[in-house]
């Protein structure tokens, strides 16, 4: 598995926070602790639950709500729509969905996720 951690600020209605994210390559989609995502965005539920597997075999994740929030990395401002549960271990876990939206780059080398700023521009056409 591929993950860096970096500190994040996510930012909507109720509010904003700064958490530590972890960036996986492998997660499918992303995900927020649930007493962080009750503290910036109303909760949402999902017209039915949605079951993931975790990186232990036998144990698998129930989902049942989520948010849309922005959230700025590297002073950069991203949005994205961020599964919510209270059994994940980190504050907040980006997945791959989000890192192929915003074409976010991992260096791992230098452990530094890479923002490119032409992304970022809002469009409408």
């Amino acid at each position: 598995m591929a993950v860096l951690s970096q500190k994040i600020k996510l930012v909507d209605s109720k509010g904003e926070k700064i958490v530590e994210a972890l960036f996986d390559s492998v997660a499918t989609y992303s995900f927020v602790k649930e007493e962080i995502a009750e503290k910036i965005e109303q909760v949402v539920r999902l017209p039915e639950p949605r079951v993931f597997s975790t990186a232990k075999e036998d144990v698998s994740l129930k989902i049942e709500k989520r948010i849309s929030v922005d959230f700025y990395i590297n002073g950069y401002r991203l949005s994205d729509e961020f599964f919510v549960s209270s059994q994940i271990t980190e504050d907040v876990i980006i997945g791959v969905s989000t890192l192929q939206k915003w074409r976010l780059k991992l260096d791992f080398e230098n452990e530094k996720i890479i923002v490119d700023p032409k992304v970022t521009r809002l469009i409408i056409i």
